[in-house]
């Protein structure tokens, strides 16, 4: 990867050194804006966000066990190494689109702005698969978050009895506290998320550390190629490529650094080094994570068959009291997470609204004068989110349908900006940050991962397929679509023409707020 910057309509390229001075606010009214958001993060922030929310403690504790059955460690490991390098090419095809385009619309903007034609319906529907997934992955961290919070509350009170009940009960609590955090507290909420990586990394260091140490053994070094398949297909194949899912569950929300770029200094260059560090650093800490947990498995049958295999390997290794510190130190990541989504979230509302593509836009690409934050848009994310989590009240099932179109709808929705960007071949004006001669190769094997990677979540995931164990989110996803389309055709393609101008640069720059 080359950091190069290259003049208008020439294909002449030089890097760009340290020194040169960007002028955030003339990109940003170059591509019709003007500036109502407060840049107040710098290099360091928008990297933390992307590396909160995908969150390898959050991501690899909820979804541990999944993979000891669908694969085990052979899966675990090797799979965890091939999806990351995947990833890394999805991660650096969208920081080259991010560092043409740093606007808080990030995804549906630049594929409005990437396409030929039909310039709307390409924006219309990157951007409601990007809302859809990250509503979905605001419930799905909250939802994670409380059945952890309640695995610790089992643990120190031996009468406590965990239900369903509580956990959506606890999930809305967490969900509405991270609102009112995004609301009243905003400054506070880009220190969290600051302090955010390093509870990550030392609390990796802890708990990896105890796994180390504390167990009186672990297994062989050839126990990495162990094979498990419990997933009830007699195919040994689909039941590890299954067990993929694991890692891609984790990779969602990467995009947070796009979206925080009205929001960041230099953003041209350090929102896309915020989607690469962030891939890379989760990449490296997530496998060391997984080689611990995976080599302190004790009865495998036992763990494989508990309600939550990492806490019952964490029990086993060092002790009821120390799992339930270490079990502190994993929900307080998914709080984090939770939080830095929300915040994420929050900025494609304010953008996608700012455009006219949401009922009642006017309301929630609003600025609260006090924090300068698009307040009603986080008021907007909380309560679809709350929306996703209430099926959980009569059906775990329905729930977990919902969440997986959070992983479906956010992959789809990176792959089409960078597919428009490869179709318009040497039309592209590249940012700063860009692949150079690598920009092709590495854009077709991320939509390429993506589309492969999309089909599989939706596949059966254990047999005998009942309606308890059949995957909705197909079903879940087609009527996102179906929507969509229908609202498209009703009304919105007669309106929404795709990203906005609101004028020329001077015309812009005279309508800042900040």
């Amino acid at each position: 990867m080359e950091e190069r910057t290259s003049a208008p309509r020439t294909r002449a390229r030089a890097v760009v050194p340290e020194s040169v001075t960007i002028d955030d606010d003339a990109t940003l009214h170059a591509m019709g804006y003007p500036r109502k958001l407060t840049r107040r993060f710098q290099a360091f922030d928008n990297f933390a966000i992307s590396f909160t929310i995908i969150n390898i403690l959050s991501g690899i504790f909820s979804s541990f066990g999944f993979g000891m059955n669908a694969g085990g460690p052979r899966v675990l490991v090797l799979g965890w190494i091939g999806v990351c390098v995947m990833v890394l090419f999805i991660g650096a095809a969208m920081a080259e689109v991010a560092s043409a385009y740093p606007t808080s619309g990030a995804l549906y903007f630049s594929a409005g702005k990437l396409a030929k034609r039909h310039r709307g319906a390409w924006s219309w529907y990157t951007g409601w698969l990007n809302f859809v997934g990250q509503i979905g992955g605001t419930a799905a961290t909250g939802y994670a978050a409380a059945t952890f919070v309640q695995a610790f509350c089992a643990l120190q009170w031996a009468s406590y009895r965990p239900t369903t009940h509580q956990t959506v009960l606890i999930t809305a609590l967490i969900i509405v506290a991270q609102g009112l955090a995004n609301t009243y507290t905003v400054r506070l909420v880009a220190v969290l998320n600051r302090i955010s990586v390093w509870w990550l990394l030392i609390g990796l260091v802890v708990i990896v550390s105890a796994l180390v140490i504390m167990p009186h053994q672990h297994r062989p070094a050839s126990f990495v190629t162990h094979f498990v398949n419990n997933t009830g297909f007699t195919s040994g194949l689909y039941g590890g490529m299954l067990g993929l899912l694991v890692t891609s569950w984790t990779f969602t929300g990467f995009d947070g650094s796009f979206h925080m770029s009205e929001e960041t200094v230099r953003a041209t260059l350090n929102a896309p080094r915020g989607i690469m560090r962030s891939i890379g650093y989760s990449a490296i800490t997530g496998l060391v994570l997984m080689l611990a947990l995976v080599y302190s498995i004790g009865d495998y049958a036992q763990v494989a068959g508990s309600s939550a295999p990492p806490v019952r390997i964490l029990i086993d290794g060092v002790g009821t009291g120390a799992a339930k510190a270490l079990l502190l130190i994993v929900i307080g990541a998914m709080l984090f997470c939770g939080l830095a989504n929300l915040t994420s979230n929050t900025r494609q509302i304010f953008a996608f609204s700012r455009d006219g593509a949401m009922p009642g836009s006017h309301w929630w690409h609003s600025v609260s004068p006090r924090t300068r934050t698009p307040v009603k848009a986080v008021w907007l994310a909380v309560g679809c989110s709350l929306a996703l989590v209430v099926p959980a009240w009569w059906s775990h099932t329905a729930f977990t349908a919902i969440v997986s179109v959070n992983v479906v709808g956010l992959f789809l929705a990176y792959a089409v900006p960078i597919f428009l960007r490869l179709r318009l071949g040497s039309e592209f004006q590249p940012g700063p940050w860009n692949l150079g001669r690598w920009s092709r190769p590495v854009g077709v094997i991320a939509v390429v991962w993506v589309l492969l990677s999309s089909v599989l979540f939706m596949l059966p995931q254990a047999s005998p397929i009942t309606v308890e164990s059949f995957n909705y989110a197909p079903i879940a996803l087609a009527v996102v679509l179906v929507v969509a389309t229908v609202w498209w055709f009703a009304t919105a393609r007669r309106r929404f023409r795709g990203p906005v101008s609101y004028g020329g640069p001077d015309e812009v720059a005279a309508m800042d707020l900040v």
